[in-house]
């Protein structure tokens, strides 16, 4: 098979997974012409931002669309099912087509369980924290320089000079 073709139906034979760097599993093409395992891909979408689409491990283009190769000998396995669908729910979110707001409420379970999954793990939280007593920061420096009343004021402050 010749690995020039750029929409092809099969991944190269002699390629592997950009992400896992292993022979295919549940291969799936991108919008951008790479190849990436099923999972390997949804896990790169998982690990990023919920309400964005992932970007391809390669060329960093933005993925709209995944176009899973045909399987023959593992269509019954529910892993392969599971992957399937996940597949087939981020084409449904990302792929352009427009969503009713019945679509939209449907989502909202799966976008708020990974906004909590993600508020709650600590290397995306931390940056968070950082901005947020930051931000407190200016504003509260920013209050206080604006108000009219003195909160410390400067007469209390002062060490006396006891020079003789």
């Amino acid at each position: 098979m010749s690995s020039s073709s750029s929409a092809s139906a099969v991944p190269p034979e002699d390629d592997v997974c950009s992400v896992c760097h292993d022979r295919f599993r549940i291969p799936c093409q991108a919008n951008c012409s790479h190849w990436f395992c099923g999972e390997c891909i949804i896990r790169v979408w998982h690990h990023g931002p919920a309400v964005q689409a992932c970007k391809c491990p390669i060329c960093r283009r933005l993925i709209n669309l995944l176009v899973p190769a045909p399987l023959s000998d593992q269509e019954d396995h529910p892993q392969v099912n599971r992957i399937l669908g996940e597949i087939q729910h981020y084409n449904c979110i990302f792929g352009g087509a427009p969503r009713s707001l019945t679509q939209r409420l449907q989502d909202l379970p799966f976008f708020i369980r990974r906004l909590f999954r993600e508020m709650l793990d600590p290397q995306r939280t931390l940056p968070l924290v950082f901005r947020a007593r930051m931000m407190m920061m200016v504003a509260l420096s920013a209050i206080y320089v604006l108000s009219p009343i003195d909160i410390l004021p400067e007469s209390k402050s002062h060490i006396p000079n006891n020079k003789c």
